[in-house]
């Protein structure tokens, strides 16, 4: 579904991602772990077009999309939730997930879509009304989710999910992941300082150091990697 061959990024004169090869099949879900700065988001900035790659190759079900506008690769079926999750503070719930369904002509499927992710997230159906920017941090983390599940993805990309997050929420934001791929056949695309939270939710993981892929391996073996563990998993 999706292919990173040799992607090169850079802010100004430094470089932020350097080769970086990456590829996730439909249904999977995959993560990327690597240390604060590593290039973890960058990559997905690359992904959505907001930080275009100088060279290498970003491929979409078979289509090149490296230099393409970020609403129309939002358009092919790939969307963010973004690291801080970057709700609209000042509009309502109802009113944010109105917005991540905003390309959409499907009014009837709108609605049941919208009814569908209250029933994933029972709390955001209790303040459907609520401005965006007056919910829990948790509460918001549900909201981001759900506006970028209106756009109906194909391809969805986690940045940092439990960033801030109580343990509890935690856990459930990561069930509601796995449900949202089961379920939905969503792939997903999960970029995640807790390594051990994103392994045991994915099926293959790469690790990125210093904007380079230096290791790619099913979970189960990177989650018994002796470097990924003292590195990543704190033994």
């Amino acid at each position: 579904m999706l292919k990173l061959q040799n992607v090169q990024t850079f802010y100004g004169n430094i470089q932020a991602l350097k080769d970086v090869t990456i590829q996730i099949s439909e249904g999977e879900i995959v993560s990327l772990i690597g240390s604060n700065g590593a290039g973890k988001s960058t990559t997905l900035m690359a992904i959505c077009g907001i930080v275009p790659p100088r060279s290498g190759e970003i491929l979409f079900m078979g289509q090149p999309i490296t230099h393409m506008e970020p609403d129309r690769i939002v358009s092919l079926g790939i969307c963010q939730v973004p690291e801080g999750r970057r709700i609209f503070p000042h509009l309502s719930v109802l009113e944010n997930l109105d917005m991540g369904a905003f390309l959409r002509k499907d009014r009837s499927q709108i609605k049941r879509d919208m009814e569908y992710l209250f029933e994933l997230f029972p709390l955001l159906a209790q303040r459907r009304h609520q401005a965006g920017g007056t919910l829990s941090g948790g509460e918001q983390q549900m909201l981001a989710i759900s506006r970028a599940l209106m756009a109906r993805p194909k391809l969805l990309l986690l940045d940092e999910p439990s960033l801030g997050l109580a343990p509890l929420i935690v856990k459930r934001t990561f069930e509601i992941v796995r449900k949202i791929n089961t379920e939905n056949k969503t792939t997903i695309f999960l970029v995640e300082q807790n390594a051990n939270l994103a392994l045991k939710v994915a099926a293959r993981g790469y690790v990125m150091e210093n904007g380079r892929i230096t290791l790619t391996d099913s979970s189960e073996n990177l989650l018994a990697n002796e470097g990924v563990k003292k590195a990543y998993l704190g033994f």
